[in-house]
């Protein structure tokens, strides 16, 4: 019988591009609990996953705590309606809010634009 894969903190923290400090603050924090074998860590499955989802969350912009509790929905029973309207809820919340920052964004880049073209008309003006 082979025993399912484990990982070590060099080899998460190298495999998703984060420090050893980065997954140890995740675990101090709870989210990710890695199996203690003396003073070595050893990652499971679960935790890599976990782990991807930590960081996704965090590219998305969610703070710690919103991905604790996505998080801890995804090893809640599935199917429960009020976990799913829940993670429903904060995902439109988060889209809502990029889109914003999008236009935001899009909006400067036009202003930008339009500065520099007043800026060239008045240096050409000058030449």
């Amino acid at each position: 019988m082979t025993s399912a894969p484990t990982w070590t903190i060099a080899q998460v923290a190298d495999e998703f591009g984060v420090t050893h400090r980065t997954v140890r603050h995740y675990e101090d924090l709870g989210l990710i609990s890695p199996e203690r074998r003396g003073t070595q860590r050893v990652y499971h499955r679960r935790d890599r996953t976990r782990l991807s989802l930590i960081l996704r969350g965090k590219r998305l912009g969610f703070p710690l705590e919103e991905i604790r509790t996505i998080i801890d929905l995804f090893d809640a029973p599935r199917g429960r309606r009020t976990q799913l309207e829940y993670v429903l809820g904060q995902i439109d919340e988060r889209r809502a809010d990029l889109e914003q920052r999008l236009r935001d964004i899009q909006d400067a880049i036009a202003e930008l634009g339009e500065f520099e073209r007043r800026c060239r008309e008045d240096l050409d003006k000058l030449a």
